[in-house]
């Protein structure tokens, strides 16, 4: 009885001093590693992994204990080895997961979507994201199972479950359907990219951009700060509006409705005196055509093109603007108005 305390105790002195000795080399060498730009461990990869590591250390020194059998009564060795088993396959998951948003972050910093030209920066970006969320799906999923194996009676369980519960599996299934098709579109959407983040759209009658895409929604920006959760199904199974697909250049459109006495070829050079004018302009589209006539005015449409939505609809509002107060200072008959013939005997 002695005998077996010395050894647990001698054991326990020499395992916390080795953990405390392994943990502390192995924080401050990735703290000193992380410091190096050169490296692709990041900054704070130490801070972000020592609990991990401490779960995996602690979990370790259990699981060595359990072999060399330095434990009395045999429910010690039952209840450590399974919270051991619990904190290894934990410690494993986890640092998988930190492993997996490095790599992401590495990757990424190549890319900018806040240039003008962001295509490929936003394609790489939804895919890395979208494929994230699965892998770490799978990892979560993967590690509550090999966790619930390494109990004997939930396995037998579970065996027996899945021999005799056929009629609940149906039914657990369709239930389930709408949730399974959600998952399945949000993994279409990493392969298929019908958006992206980033991308400019018109969802529901909204005008924003795609600000988040995870397997089961994705949220939108509306222009006015507010944001639109909208399923992953959707972007599937309905049709919506992406203006920024293959590129983010667009054009504007300005109506202007005037009388039939204004001069087409003043305001054609007034609409190109406007845009190379105006910083907002890349310099490709300039129309200005007659679109419509009625009994009371003229359709005028003036076409232009700029690098992305947001420019267009400044530029858009610009030119409105300054085109209604050209008509009005210079040709102010050329305003709408209504005509009336009076007959006089």
């Amino acid at each position: 009885m002695v005998s077996f305390n010395k050894e647990l105790i001698d054991y326990l002195i020499i395992g916390i001093c080795a953990i405390i000795v392994t943990f502390t080399l192995a924080y401050y060498g990735l703290k000193k590693i992380g410091k190096d730009p050169s490296n692709i461990l990041p900054v704070n990869f130490a801070n972000r992994i020592w609990i991990p590591l401490l779960i995996f250390l602690i979990s370790l020194f259990c699981q060595i204990a359990l072999i060399i059998r330095l434990f009395r009564f045999e429910y010690t060795y039952t209840v450590i080895g399974h919270l051991s088993t619990i904190g290894i396959i934990l410690s494993t998951a986890w640092f998988l997961i930190i492993i997996l948003k490095v790599f992401k972050a590495r990757i990424l910093k190549k890319y900018d979507v806040s240039t003008s030209d962001n295509l490929k920066a936003r394609k790489v970006y939804t895919q890395f994201m979208i494929l994230e969320n699965i892998i770490i799906f799978l990892i979560i999923i993967l590690s509550v199972g090999i966790a619930l194996m390494s109990f004997d009676s939930i396995r037998s369980i579970g065996v027996s479950l899945l021999t005799s519960a056929g009629i609940a599996g149906i039914i657990i299934g369709l239930a389930a359907q709408k949730a399974i098709a959600t998952l399945l579109a949000g993994i279409q959407i990493a392969i298929t990219q019908p958006i992206r983040i980033e991308d400019v759209v018109i969802v529901e009658g909204e005008w924003g951009w795609i600000e988040e895409i995870t397997l089961t929604y994705v949220v939108v920006r509306v222009w006015d700060k507010r944001r639109l959760v909208v399923p992953s199904t959707y972007f599937i199974e309905n049709t919506f509006q992406n203006w920024t697909r293959n590129t983010a250049e667009i054009l504007g459109t300005v109506f202007i409705y005037t009388d039939y006495e204004v001069p087409f070829d003043r305001l054609r050079e007034e609409l190109t005196r406007l845009l190379e004018k105006s910083p907002l302009w890349d310099g490709k589209t300039n129309v200005l055509q007659v679109t419509n006539a009625t009994d009371r005015s003229v359709e005028i449409r003036a076409l232009m093109s700029a690098k992305d939505s947001p420019t267009s609809w400044d530029l858009r509002v610009y030119v409105r603007e300054h085109l209604l107060v050209f008509i009005k200072e210079n040709y102010p008959e050329s305003l709408p108005k209504s005509r009336v013939s009076l007959k006089t005997d």
